[in-house]
């Protein structure tokens, strides 16, 4: 096999990830910019990702930020139909594994939510005020990217980021340490920890 040919297979593996996912750092590569891939049958892992500089608290995880997050993201998955699996309210991120029946319904709901949480947290003074509030400059926002989305496909998929998801829930309350290694480098006790709570 040649090298032309190596390189080839990278590219073709790397745009077939770019199917599936939409949003976050990948706006900033061309293949990223298309239209978000979306499933009716197939569940979808979703991460908003917060500029951490503009909040006043230590994170999304202080009290008055996860109730009012908690509480926007049930409202709304209601309004919308939308299913949540499972939710991992981080310090600077929000993972969410959701279904929805229509494409529409996800849609509105990561519009909504996104604009309400900024919205509420604009209105109980929770952001940093700055100087110049005539100019915000792209990327100033609440908002760090748009949200990023992955379709999840298959089985083995969907029970890596069930897994990925708890980890993040279990290192942000503290009872498994973090690892670069994320679920590879989980010890046999750290994995009875995982679901145990």
């Amino acid at each position: 096999m040649g090298i032309g040919h190596k390189s080839q297979l990278k590219l073709l593996s790397s745009s077939w990830k770019h199917q599936l996912c939409y949003g976050g750092e990948l706006r900033k590569l061309r293949l990223g910019r298309g239209q978000r891939p979306l499933s009716c049958r197939e569940p979808l892992h979703v991460v908003f990702k917060i500029n951490r500089s503009r909040l006043k608290h230590r994170g999304l995880r202080s009290s008055q930020c996860f109730l009012l997050i908690n509480r926007i993201i049930q409202r709304y998955a209601k309004r919308f139909f939308v299913k949540i699996e499972q939710i991992s309210i981080q310090g600077d991120h929000i993972h969410l594994l959701v279904r929805a029946p229509r494409r529409s319904k996800f849609h509105y709901f990561f519009r909504v939510v996104a604009g309400q949480i900024a919205q509420r947290f604009e209105k109980d003074g929770m952001l940093q005020v700055t100087d110049t509030p005539k100019i915000i400059k792209p990327g100033t926002g609440l908002w760090k990217y748009r949200p990023f989305s992955r379709v999840v496909r298959g089985w083995r998929a969907y029970k890596t980021a069930k897994d990925y998801i708890q980890l993040n829930e279990m290192e942000a309350q503290g009872l498994i340490p973090y690892n670069k290694r994320r679920l590879k480098g989980l010890s046999p006790a750290e994995w009875g920890i995982l679901w145990s709570g």
